[in-house]
Order: structure tokens, then C-alpha cells, then sequence
């Protein structure tokens, strides 16, 4: 099943059952919020199952065009949202280049939790107060959690995933390394997440959700040229991993986010990057210094993931980067 939220003038939006193929749409019966449904899913997951069913034979009337213009983020909002860093070739990328030291003795999954209560939809151009901030993009997964009790182990904690998205973790580098020395997380250095148009459920990718991982290609293009096509299979801490380690002692509740890190590969010279402090790390391991440049006002970013039939898993992830107006 795939799920979006129609940007209706309200904080919530109204919930849509989109055809599997991105080109209709249909308000959901009986629910109409992302965060509803997400607490009541039991109830109402029958039912639009139903519908996205009949949405896909054609069954259904009284339709809509499906414009990812006119969507907000699926859930435009939640409660908790922790993004991961489960890929550790991009980290072993980091500190090769920089001379990096993480003491991680344990080998435990790195997480932080971050802004849930302003997520962005998948078109809308992102603002950004200068371009000294150093923008950057980071392209991801994430899971939505049902109620998730603590202490689950990581086969329980898969079975609480009730739907997929994809996300661009937007970064400010240039706060980084600040904020890390301050020894209290980041804040300035991780701005609002952008989502893709639809969440989906985990049957809709097939053989290509296991182990807790999404095996597909995550694909990134910056101003219409390939940047790079790294899969999620190489992902180190499955999701339900990832979840366990966060159950250790406390419950999460229904619509909690968690995403993935960002997607890195090991064979990265076949197969690009998927976000600009990578690749410049990799420009300082083989050239000596970083030759990419972090954005530019103006320019456009493409994320995207297709199945084994062609079709587009989540639709697409495409905006601007901006000069943020003085006044917001």
C-alpha cells in the first residue's frame, strides 16, 4: 500500500491511497490523518487496503491526479524522529580522509535524535540562510513505527515497522564540528528532513525488504548529472537492530521515524555517493584535498528508488536550495 498527505492548508494534512504506480490518488475512507491511522492501524489498515486495491483495478470513480507538488512530507509531523548513521563504510570513509578517532569499543549503533515537528514535502524548495553554512544532503530510508514496546528484540522490533519512506537528511557542515566539540549532539548542523511523496508499506518492495534492509539503489542526481547509486543492502545495523538498541530502555509510540544514516558503499568509485561530505572525504584520500563544493543557491536535487519492475518505489524526492527569505 502506498500512502501520501495532501497539503490541505491545515498542520496535518489529509491522507491519500495512491495507485502503485504514482498516477492517482484517492482520499482515505474513514481516516484522515497519517498520525490517525499510524495509531489506530489495526483499525484502519483493512479497510485502505481495500481501497488501494480497487484504486489499482480501476475500480474506483471519483479519483485525483497525484502531484508530489501538492503533498507535504507522509507524516508532516511526529513526536520522536532519530536518524542513524548503520552504514560504517561512511564513516571509515570520514576518518581515513580527516584523521578521524571514533572510539566505539563496543561497536554500538550511532543515533541522535533530531527535529520532528517540521518536516518537509518532497518539491518544496529549502531554504538556507547562506551559503556559508555549507549545505549538504544526505539520502536515506527511514521506518514508522507502531507502539513498540521495551526490551523487544530485533525480530519483534521488524515486525513493528509499519511503513517506509525516503528521506534527504539536510545538513549545514560548517556547524558540525562545532557543535560535536561542545560534546552535546547537533542542533544547527541538522535543519528540517525532507521526505519523498509516499510512505509505503513493506510488501510493496518485494524481496527487496529483508533482513530489515531496503536492497534497492538509492538514486542521486545534483542539477540533472549522476552523483551516485549506492545500495542498502551493505546497510551494517538492520533496522531492527537499530530499534532494539533503542527499546533497551524505553517504549516508542506509534509514529516514531528512525532513519537509516546515509547510504555508502564500499566499492564507492563504481558507484558514487550519496552525500557531499562523503564524496569530498574521498576527493581528500585521492587527490589530496576536497574538489566538490558544498551547495549553491539555486541548484536542484534529485533522489529516487526503483523495484525490479522499473516503477518508482517512493516517487521522487526533487527541490531547489534557496536563499532563505530575512524575514521567516
Amino acid at each position: 500500500m502506498k500512502l501520501a498527505t495532501l497539503n490541505d492548508g491545515s498542520r496535518d494534512g489529509q491522507l491519500l491511497v495512491v495507485s502503485r504506480d504514482l498516477s492517482r490518488a484517492v482520499k482515505a475512507q474513514g481516516v484522515n490523518t497519517m498520525q490517525q491511522l499510524l495509531e489506530n492501524w489495526s483499525d484502519f489498515e483493512p479497510g485502505l487496503q481495500q481501497q488501494y486495491a480497487q484504486l489499482n483495478n480501476g475500480e474506483l470513480s471519483e479519483t485525483l491526479f497525484f502531484d508530489p507538488a501538492q503533498v507535504m512530507a507522509p507524516l508532516p509531523r511526529t513526536h520522536q524522529f532519530v536518524d542513524g548513521s548503520a552504514f560504517l563504510n561512511h564513516g571509515n570513509i570520514m576518518e581515513q580522509a580527516f584523521n578521524l578517532t571514533i572510539k566505539n569499543e563496543d561497536n554500538r549503533p550511532i543515533m541522535i535524535q533530531r527535529q520532528g515537528d517540521d518536516f518537509r514535502g518532497p518539491c518544496e524548495d529549502y531554504p538556507f540562510p547562506s551559503e556559508a553554512d555549507n549545505g549538504d544532503f544526505e539520502g536515506e530510508v527511514a521506518v514508522i513505527l507502531d507502539d513498540t514496546p521495551m526490551g523487544v528484540t530485533p525480530a519483534e522490533a521488524e515486525s513493528k515497522v509499519r511503513l517506509l519512506v525516503l528521506m534527504n537528511d539536510v545538513s549545514m557542515r560548517a556547524h558540525l564540528f562545532k557543535e560535536i566539540q561542545l560534546g552535546f549532539g547537533f542542533l544547527l548542523a541538522k535543519p528540517a528532513t525532507v521526505f519523498g511523496p509516499v510512505a509505503v508499506t513493506p510488501d510493496e518492495l518485494g524481496e527487496d525488504w529483508k533482513e530489515g534492509r531496503v536492497h534497492l539503489d538509492m538514486n542521486v542526481s545534483r542539477n540533472g548529472e549522476w552523483f551516485g547509486n549506492p545500495n542498502g543492502g551493505e546497510m551494517d545495523f538492520s533496522f531492527g537492530e537499530l530499534i532494539a538498541h533503542l527499546c533497551y530502555n524505553r517504549n516508542l509510540r506509534a509514529g516514531m521515524v528512525l532513519g537509516s544514516g546515509t547510504f555508502s558503499n564500499e566499492k564507492y568509485n563504481k558507484v558514487g555517493s550519496a552525500c557531499l561530505a562523503e564524496r569530498r572525504a574521498i576527493d581528500v584520500i585521492e587527490c589530496g584535498e576536497p574538489k566538490t563544493d558544498f551547495l549553491h543557491f539555486g541548484e536542484r536535487l534529485r533522489f529516487e528508488m526503483f523495484g525490479r519492475d522499473g516503477q518508482s518505489i517512493f516517487g521522487a524526492i526533487d527541490h531547489r536550495f534557496v536563499q532563505a527569505d530575512s524575514k521567516r
